[in-house]
């Protein structure tokens, strides 16, 4: 007879949710394969896993034991299908976005007025368009998603459902991906376990950056407390026991949020890593605490955390807040580390729930005492049912400023001409030049990103730098003054080839020489023969943007991004065999 195990916050045995997974994943078309194990103290398991087919598609997975690890990498990776989440970086091709549908059979599109500025009636709520864009100066054009760019199609959103009192408010795709990232996000074996779980992350992240900013100090967690929980507290005794510095904290600031902490101290780089594990249940919390400090790092990997720091603006500071969103390697104050007996709260034994409904209860009502409304959209279309919850004011990993200042949709106006550079006639790339600049892009932004685009590995699109392309526009129209420009960029900037790199220097020295032919051998000597020849069709123009072949909107000829856009096919066809059901 197999022995199933049971963990708590999960409403199935791991064995029985693992086999299950496994079966649907396998039957909609994805092959999982485990490429790493690491279990570096004992109660601390993480796994990597990715799509044989497509391994851009990944998850990890952290637990107390080896099966726990594996459900949690595999349910991982079906809220990241289910949700669309794998796709969210990236273009989904002329085809898709005029399709039937780009995200679900249920979204909705609005039609863009004329003036491109107010937002269409009926997106949001006015009270939450307000709270989005409180200043007015947000153009609804810029609300067109990503992932299809299609204007004329309008605004495409996607039906969340107010919990308060069950109303349905449509959330335009850009606003969740430009703010949300994966926050909110869960797959699970019943409703109540997964929607906890989205809860919980919700309010970790929530209450993590609010402890960093404020360089809040937390009360520490008694021994023997610890000691209730033998596989948490033995694995916290070997990270000490290997040498490390581990704090352990109530996070909940007071007894009124169900997140704990552990932080590990480097007594050989002075680094500290604060972790944060959230969930209704204390004991829950605390060991996800731990196995999130260790997910996908052996004791040898726990090196390299800044020191602790002064500035409290520098770490309030919404980049080091993301920094500590993507991997927890954000510097921290340290007023956190004051002894604990000085904390801003005092210690609370905390428990909030002992069932899924329970938990799934006290996590809606805590968030709606402090004045908060939740959304959320469920997905069952891939046969396991999946959520992903939006609390305004609470769980926005990126400012709402990004909506106006930094918005991903950036690129849609120039992803065309973009994918047909090598197609253009002169006056297309001195149009596509002179928006680029007034559209202030970043130099050091990835044009690959920019468009969304999945490159292929020893490839110039790869590497390509809003910088670059825009030299090397220059070059196709024969601006000199902005080659040099773009050259001079480049020469400060490390992370281009050391081929194209010389290409460029020796393109300076022609410029600067007005005249190269009487220095041709010494520029062949410096430079080498091939340089040179590469230099001068560039700069006669004989030659453009190095051979790099235009992919259209399409993306033919890529094959990392065919591979992902395959991906994408197995589910859109799974969402359309549900919605026909």
């Amino acid at each position: 007879m197999t022995t199933e195990h049971f963990i708590p916050g999960k409403d199935a045995s791991l064995e029985s949710s693992i086999n299950s997974m496994q079966a649907k994943l396998e039957a909609l078309g994805f092959h999982i394969e485990e490429k790493s194990w690491l279990n570096p103290v004992d109660g601390c398991w993480s796994v990597h896993v990715r799509d044989r087919d497509c391994p851009l598609l990944f998850t990890n997975g952290k637990g107390a034991s080896e099966q726990a690890s594996r459900a949690s990498a595999l349910g991982e990776f079906f809220e990241r299908l289910s949700c669309n989440y794998f796709w969210t970086h990236f273009y989904l091709g002329e085809k898709v976005a005029n399709g039937e549908f780009v995200h679900y059979p249920r979204e909705k599109w609005f039609k863009l007025n004329e003036e491109f500025e107010t937002w269409p009636e009926g997106l949001l709520t006015p009270a939450l368009q307000k709270f989005y864009n409180p200043e007015g100066t947000v153009d609804a054009s810029t609300l067109v998603d990503y992932n299809s760019g299609n204007e004329e199609r309008g605004i495409c959103a996607i039906p969340y459902v107010r919990q308060r009192d069950g109303e349905t408010v449509w959330f335009p795709v850009n606003i969740i991906g430009n703010l949300y990232a994966s926050n909110g996000m869960s797959a699970g074996n019943t409703q109540a376990e997964a929607r906890t779980q989205a809860l919980s992350e919700i309010f970790e992240r929530d209450v993590k950056f609010k402890i960093i900013k404020d360089g809040l100090c937390l009360p520490d967690v008694p021994e023997e407390v610890i000691a209730r929980y033998p596989k948490i507290a033995a694995g916290i005794k070997a990270l000490r026991d290997a040498g490390f510095g581990i704090l352990v904290k109530d996070a909940s600031l007071g007894g009124k949020y169900p997140v704990m902490n552990v932080t590990l101290l480097h007594p050989q780089d002075q680094g500290c890593f604060a972790s944060f594990g959230a969930h209704p249940r204390f004991e829950v919390a605390l060991e996800r605490a731990l196995t999130e400090l260790l997910q996908g790092r052996a004791l040898n990997d726990l090196a390299g955390f800044p020191e602790p720091g002064f500035d409290l603006d520098e770490i309030a500071h919404p980049q080091n807040l993301e920094i500590h969103f993507v991997d927890s390697s954000g510097i921290i104050s340290w007023n956190f580390l004051r002894d604990g007996k000085t904390a801003d709260f005092p210690f609370h034994d905390w428990n909030f729930g002992t069932t899924t409904a329970e938990d799934y209860a006290w996590s809606i009502a805590a968030i709606h005492k402090e004045g908060h409304d939740i959304y959320i959209a469920d997905f069952d279309h891939l046969g396991v049912y999946a959520c992903r919850i939006l609390v305004p004011g609470m769980s926005e990993i990126y400012p709402i400023e990004d909506l106006e200042w930094d918005n991903v949709s950036v690129g849609n106006g120039i992803r065309e001409p973009i994918l047909y550079l090598s197609d253009l006639d002169e006056e297309e790339c001195s149009d596509l030049l002179g928006e680029i600049i007034e559209l202030g892009l970043s130099d050091q932004r990835p044009v690959a990103a920019l468009v969304g685009l999945v490159a292929d590995v020893d490839t110039l699109w790869k590497e390509l730098r809003v910088g670059e392309l825009k030299t090397l526009l220059a070059l196709a129209i024969g601006d000199r003054d902005a080659i040099l420009e773009g050259c001079d960029w480049i020469r400060h900037f490390n992370q281009i080839s050391p081929a194209r790199q010389l290409v460029y220097r020796c393109i300076e020295s022609m410029i600067k020489l007005s005249d190269d032919a009487p220095y041709r051998a010494a520029l062949e000597h410096l430079y080498g023969v091939a340089t040179v020849q590469e230099a001068r069709a560039l700069l006669n123009r004989e030659q453009r943007f190095f051979g790099i072949k235009s992919p259209g909107l399409n993306l033919e000829g890529c094959d990392m991004h065919q591979r992902w856009l395959a991906a994408y096919a197995k589910v859109q066809a799974a969402k359309w065999k549900h919605e026909k059901a």
